[in-house]
This record gives structure tokens, sequence and C-alpha cells, in this order.
């Protein structure tokens, strides 16, 4: 879901796409995207944007954290993970609220588009970016 999302909204503004991962982030800087979510024509289309285009749109990928500090708009797509007794490891989500939390600036957004139960966010989620928030 994350990265045909990211490339949806970089026809019409700057997107970084942030992965802890950074196998994942050369992949998709090499066009490739191992989902298969995303052709590479459409994938190679976007970075072309990002580094060309003086109206600052397109797409970008990166690993490291500083890159998305100036972001004002978060959108988490982390999987959730369940257990053997069908309970969600939040590990992913929490991690990236922390992550987020320590960027975050006033009237930033966070929209979470993972799959959660319903009172997560409330609950799980944003006390953990209040806690951390720079």
């Amino acid at each position: 879901m994350g990265l045909p999302l990211a490339i949806a909204f970089s026809d019409f503004f700057p997107v970084i796409g942030f992965d802890i991962n950074k196998t994942r982030i050369d992949e998709l800087k090499a066009g490739i995207d191992r989902t298969l979510e995303t052709p590479a024509d459409e994938l190679t289309r976007a970075r072309n944007l990002f580094t060309t285009s003086e109206q600052r749109k397109g797409y970008d990928a990166s690993a490291t954290v500083q890159d998305i500090a100036d972001a004002n708009v978060y959108i988490v797509t982390v999987p959730t993970p369940i257990d053997r007794y069908n309970s969600p490891d939040l590990s992913p989500l929490l991690a990236a609220s922390k992550m987020i939390g320590e960027l975050l600036k006033v009237g930033d957004l966070v929209i979470y588009e993972s799959t959660v139960y319903p009172g997560c966010t409330e609950e799980e989620c944003v006390p953990v970016l209040e806690k951390t928030q720079a």
C-alpha cells in the first residue's frame, strides 16, 4: 500500500518514501519494486520528476531519518503482523510512531494506513507521538 500511495501523491507533491531496510531503498532507487505493486516505468517516472521538476514534486526513497525531517505530512504504512493467538504485534507501528514523534513540529499531520483495531491510533500511537515529540 505504501509505495503505490507515495507514487500517486508524487504527481502533485514531493514525496520521500522512508524504509529502515537500506536494501529496499537501493532497489527502489534502481527502479525495482520487489513487491510488484508499482511498475518499473511508473517508479522511474516519479523518481525522474523528483530530480528534474522545478515544481517540487516526484518521488525519492531514503533510509535516513533526517531526509524526512522537513516533511509536514507523515503517512505510516507498516505491517501489523499477528501472533498465534491472532493478537496484533504493534511493535512496527509503535517504532514508527516513536521515530516520527521525534521529528514532529506544530501543524504536522500523521496518517496511519496500517491495519489496526478500532481505537489503536488514539490509545497506542498518539501517546507515543506526544511523549517523543521534539
